[in-house]
């Protein structure tokens, strides 16, 4: 077993590091099914509990694999195994973002289709992916309630949304956590948003703690990607901000590499040290980079480690924005 944080005050406890599992289906490239397969099931092997998807993810097809993986896992695994399910984004044939839905009857809908995918009796969280802004947070958190009361849901989380937004919804129902992009090089919550989670007893599931794969120790200067693959309009990831950023890697590989740990295991390894009230969300799409992830489970960082870390990758070092100037601007968590 794996040691446990709890989301929030009113959430359940959940493995301290947390899978993400949208790239097994969407927006890094193609991915192998059989090996996506055999990673969840390491996963809930090793004790990892909280699995996170989004209905949007290859639409609906990450789901559907997390039904696979659950259905065809031992009972014991499979009971423990809590979902993180977002929803909201707007998709077109082809793929596009075309904004967020987040009506009550929209909300009801979304919900019954990825139970029917997901092939659970409830979701564990629900959350918007990105607020509406044509409806206000207090009707979408209303509508999850609902379906909490009628034992669809058991818990109400929120994604990317701002201090304000989250006393809002806070004030119609229990949150249990906020998903939120949090790591070495995207800190932006620390300012203003951490602190109001920590005040009204909301936890933190960190997404992009590798930030999509930068900081892993693995992303070469020379990488070519795949088509379909994000990273490839990411401003974090283009010309001088990639070299300007991967520079700031080497730095903290010499930290790493002085611990006698990898990259990864060190930035994963940061933000657990954060508080107890977060947990981190590995992205991993292989058994290989899980059994890395959750190595920096086994790491201990003390003071002087935390300080070096902090001096070889500051606070705003970062080159570019987190995503494209079209997605930002739907970031309730940014404005």
């Amino acid at each position: 077993m794996l040691p446990t944080r709890p989301l929030g005050t009113t959430g359940p406890a959940v493995s301290a590091l947390g899978l993400g599992c949208m790239g097994m289906s969407a927006l890094y490239g193609e991915a192998d099914r059989a090996e996506s397969l055999a990673t969840l099931h390491a996963a809930l092997e090793a004790g990892v509990t909280l699995l996170d998807t989004g209905d949007f993810y290859g639409m609906g097809h990450n789901e559907l694999l997390i039904g696979e993986a659950l259905r065809t896992a031992p009972a014991a695994l499979r009971e423990r195994a809590l979902t993180s399910v977002k929803f909201g984004a707007l998709r077109t044939v082809e793929g596009g973002f075309t904004g967020y839905d987040g009506r009550p009857a929209a909300v009801k809908n979304f919900a019954a289709y990825s139970l029917q995918r997901l092939g659970t009796g409830h979701i564990d969280v629900y959350r918007i992916a990105r607020v509406d802004p044509d409806v206000p947070i207090e009707e979408t958190v209303g509508a999850i309630a609902e379906l909490v009361e009628a034992g669809h849901v058991r818990h109400i989380g929120l994604s990317e949304v701002g201090a304000d937004t989250l006393r809002r919804a806070a004030a119609v129902a229990p949150i249990a956590d906020l998903q939120i992009e949090y790591s070495l090089v995207s800190r932006g919550i620390e300012e203003k948003i951490l602190p109001v989670a920590r005040e009204l007893g909301i936890g933190v599931t960190a997404y992009g703690v590798l930030s999509r794969g930068l900081i892993s120790g693995h992303f070469t200067r020379d990488r070519a990607l795949a088509p379909g693959d994000f990273r490839g309009m990411s401003p974090r990831f283009q010309g001088e901000n990639l070299h300007r950023n991967l520079d700031l890697v080497d730095r903290l590989r010499a930290v790493a590499e002085a611990k006698g740990v990898s990259v990864a295991q060190t930035a994963i390894a940061w933000v657990l040290a954060q508080g107890d009230d977060i947990v981190p969300l590995v992205g991993a799409r292989t058994r290989a980079r899980l059994t890395e992830a959750l190595g920096a489970l086994d790491v201990t960082l003390d003071a002087a480690d935390l300080a070096a870390i902090e001096e070889a990758v500051p606070a705003g070092a970062a080159a570019g924005e987190r995503y494209p100037a079209a997605q930002m601007a739907h970031l309730d968590s940014e404005h």
